[in-house]
């Protein structure tokens, strides 16, 4: 996997709501006031990607602002991922735009404050867990702080004897653990996670959401594929529905289950859908 730091402008004002589909429902972002000043994190304009014979994304139009949490739903093959890869440079577009705080995503310099966790997140299974934790710290530029680990990793309901042992000796769930805590101890602003609540018990999920509620205080900005609905309601300020390739809808899980008449996310989410 690459690794690329990013780099944001100083100044980009906030686009006005427009219509990114015929089918797509779009629900104008309303936050504080002075968020209209406020450069946008992440967006995607017409973006198309193809895995010939197929058009797995189609046209997306998406904006992140800075400190939204924003959760990306779908079916499996629904195009969650690749539209993550596209983010990341880790796949080529076929048209369109994409760009992280006003600087193109393939630019060099595009990813100095975002964390990136996979859905297949494996670590070197000959390191510990502090050696991968180190290392990823100096991947991350950041000076690696023993005591900030330890306090992650017992936030995270990950035992500290733990990053003595070879990560090989790791269960899914505490290797999805150890990513995690990697990725919090890099301090950035931006979180871009593919499944982040893959193979976690309910246990460590809970923790995880009020870690991330916590962040979320402080600024920090997260954008994130997920299977799981009420995690979505719990987290996100908006959601947006993938499906075949094209954004059917982006707004709050509140306006998502008025729009589908729905009195909860999961039977709004079918609705939209079938």
């Amino acid at each position: 996997m690459r690794v690329r730091p990013w780099v944001g402008c100083a100044n980009q004002t906030k686009p006005k709501s427009r219509s990114v589909g015929a089918n797509l429902r779009v629900r104008p972002w309303v936050g504080c006031a002075n968020q209209e000043s406020k450069m946008l994190v992440i967006e995607f304009k017409a973006v198309c990607k193809d895995y010939p014979p197929q058009r797995v994304l189609d046209h997306i139009d998406l904006q992140i602002l800075p400190g939204e949490f924003f959760g990306l739903v779908g079916v499996n093959g629904a195009g969650k991922t690749t539209l993550l890869k596209s983010l990341l440079d880790l796949c080529d577009i076929e048209t369109g735009r994409i760009e992280l705080f006003g600087i193109p995503h393939t630019d060099c310099h595009a990813r100095t404050e975002l964390a990136f966790l996979p859905e297949q997140f494996v670590p070197p299974y000959y390191l510990t867990g502090q050696n991968f934790l180190t290392y990823m710290a100096k991947l991350h530029n950041v000076m690696f702080d023993k005591n900030q680990a330890i306090e992650i990793c017992q936030t995270l309901d990950l035992a500290v004897s733990a990053l003595k042992q070879p990560v090989r000796d790791y269960s899914k769930g505490m290797a999805q653990k150890l990513g995690l805590a990697a990725c919090f101890l890099s301090n950035k602003r931006l979180f871009v996670f593919d499944e982040p609540m893959n193979g976690l018990d309910p246990k460590a999920r809970a923790y995880v959401k009020h870690y991330l509620l916590n962040l979320k205080a402080k600024g920090t900005t997260l954008f994130f594929s997920t299977h799981l609905l009420a995690d979505v309601e719990v987290l996100c300020d908006r959601m947006a529905i993938l499906h075949e390739g094209r954004l059917q809808f982006v707004g709050t899980p509140t306006e998502c289950c008025r729009t589908f008449a729905a009195s909860d996310i999961e039977q709004a989410y079918l609705n939209c859908i079938q």
